[in-house]
């Protein structure tokens, strides 16, 4: 089994604009939660760190104060910037994984083996569903009775697919 290399940053949100004049500007995150990556203390934007000087969550959205960024001029030229973290950064439970690590993945059925790529993933109100593409398209939810194990460095996700599926 191979080891895959992962990035050393991950891409996290979108400064999707400025609030009010004193350069604070509005996040959309990409990731688990706003307060998620509220616990972060600098971003990366365009290979460039940023130290965050604080953060506060509204709604799913996350504001935040970067350092450098004083007025609503400069909080501009980030608009539409896409947020990056340190891996290193970020500290997961034993277990977890971030989705970006497993896109492109082999996906290997319990008993009958290689059934395609991790491709992409669905966020629907019943849960994350996996976008496997194969011979055929499967749709897998993202519950431990379909997704048995994620091994994130070998780029292997195990499933057990049922009829239908």
């Amino acid at each position: 089994m191979a080891i895959r290399k992962l990035s050393e940053y991950l891409e996290c949100g979108e400064i999707v604009n400025t609030h009010g004049i004193k350069g604070e500007v509005k996040i959309s995150p990409w990731c688990d939660s706003p307060a998620f990556l509220s616990r972060f203390r600098r971003f990366f934007v365009d290979g460039r760190e940023i130290k965050v000087v604080s953060t506060r969550v509204q709604g799913q959205m996350l504001f935040a104060r970067l350092d450098g960024i004083d007025d609503i001029n400069a909080a501009m030229t980030l608009k539409g910037k896409k947020l990056f973290i340190a891996r290193d950064d970020a500290k997961l439970e034993d277990g977890a994984y971030f989705l970006s690590d497993i896109i492109g993945a082999e996906v290997r059925d319990e008993e009958i083996g290689v059934v395609g790529m991790l491709e992409d993933f669905l966020e629907l109100p019943a849960g994350r569903v996996f976008v496997v593409r194969g011979e055929t398209e499967h749709l897998i939810p993202d519950v431990p009775e379909f997704v048995r194990k994620v091994d994130v460095e070998a780029g292997v996700v195990t499933v057990k697919l049922i009829e239908g599926m």
